[in-house]
């Protein structure tokens, strides 16, 4: 097998290691490997999740980087979003640094090359923050349990702000897993939700596209004669669409663009349409809890005042998920790990989150947002329309269990 040079140990880690008395070094360590897209286009995702994943393992160990005797070694390999890289990696974690459980990743297509690597080495990942249905739906195997959303997560939570009207979408999406796994997955939960909205036109394009002109003309073609409300679905990660679609003025057509959730650098461009509304996975002044209170006021303090992000939170619940797995397992056996975390509920920064027995997919809340008419600053952006219950999402199971 190529060998690859992935590895850098935190500092935290290390110092944890080094400091540990002649007792605690009579255990191992738990070694678990954090794989991620540090490089391209969503390296500010995986900043995001390391950062909280060592925020959760804080939190989740009351700062003593140890459970059970056993002090927390992580190790942070960079696949670059490239799927044979993620499976390398994976398999560097698994078969040469022998770790105990791994993470990751940031794209969906790099998370899906890494999920027979696990089944193969029969140890578990933990796959966060991809988010394409088939990693807990075709593509699944037992050694698999998911932090993150999955895309019909995101749509069942869209299509529950879209039930009450008679509505006309048409789809943006990127031509790729995330993208087409996000289409489909509404086109279910509309159903799922009885809305009477119908999707009535899908728009795909690259990853890297700049120019929306073509694409907008064919979205506002499809759209502009239907009867009612008009609204343009994006489903998009990275860089997002939504200011150079309102530059070709879809409302001249009476069209609305409802651009889901994202990052905060990237609704801070959007602060010029107030009113604008979707569904989230995250914003940090939404929960109310006390992890989520503890996670805000630690990044704040360690961050200059900014508040956590998207994917801080799913690297916290990561990490937390972890802490709270081995702890009732007793142990970084496998199968005695699957045994405890299934239908296991544990605490995150968004409340309570339980992995399903049947997928491993992790449920949980989302929520309805509208953005403030008079946004403070780049941070306070969002006004809280409802909490959507984890229990009003009907999540079907599409793995072939």
């Amino acid at each position: 097998m190529i060998r690859r040079s992935f590895v850098a140990l935190t500092g935290l880690a290390v110092s944890g290691l080094l400091l540990a008395g002649p007792g605690a070094a009579q255990q191992p360590p738990l070694k678990i490997a954090l794989i991620y897209g540090k490089t391209g286009p969503l390296e500010a995702y995986a900043r995001q999740t390391e950062a909280g994943f060592m925020l959760g393992l804080e939190y989740a160990t009351k700062g003593t980087m140890e459970v059970d005797g056993r002090k927390i070694q992580v190790i942070l390999k960079d696949d670059q979003l490239k799927p044979d890289l993620a499976k390398a990696a994976l398999e560097q974690a698994y078969g040469d640094d022998k770790v105990d459980i791994a993470v990751g990743t940031s794209s969906s297509a790099a998370a899906l090359a890494m999920l027979p690597v696990a089944e193969e080495y029969k140890k578990l990942l933990i796959v966060e923050p991809a988010v394409a249905d088939q990693i807990t739906g075709d593509k699944w195997n037992r050694y698999i349990f998911r932090t993150a959303r999955n895309s019909t997560q995101d749509s069942l939570a869209a299509a529950a702000t879209l039930k009450d009207e008679n509505i006309s979408i048409a789809t943006l999406a990127q031509d790729y897993a995330f993208g087409k796994d996000g289409v489909a997955a509404l086109k279910d939960a509309l159903a799922a939700v009885g809305s009477k909205a119908k999707i009535v036109h899908e728009e795909y394009a690259p990853q890297a596209t700049t120019d929306f002109t073509a694409s907008a003309q064919r979205i506002f073609d499809a759209l502009k004669d239907k009867p009612g409300r008009k609204i343009v679905v994006v489903v998009w990660a990275g860089a997002h669409p939504l200011p150079k679609l309102m530059d070709l003025k879809p409302e001249r057509f009476g069209i609305e663009i409802a651009p889901g959730g994202n990052i905060l650098p990237v609704m801070a461009g959007w602060k010029q349409f107030p009113g604008l509304e979707g569904a989230i996975y995250y914003y940090w002044g939404f929960p109310k809890n006390p992890v989520n209170d503890w996670l805000v006021a630690e990044y704040k303090k360690k961050n200059n005042g900014v508040p956590p992000d998207f994917f801080v939170a799913g690297g916290m619940s990561a990490a937390i998920a972890i802490v709270e797995a081995v702890k009732k397992a007793k142990s970084t056996d496998s199968e005695k790990l699957i045994a405890a975390m299934e239908g296991m509920s544990f605490e995150t920064p968004k409340g309570t989150m339980t992995f399903r027995k049947e997928d491993h997919q992790a449920v949980q809340e989302m929520y309805h947002w509208r953005m403030k008419k008079d946004a403070p600053d780049n941070y306070d952006l969002l006004e809280l329309v409802r909490v959507i219950p984890a229990d009003e999402m009907k999540l079907p199971i599409k793995n072939k269990r």
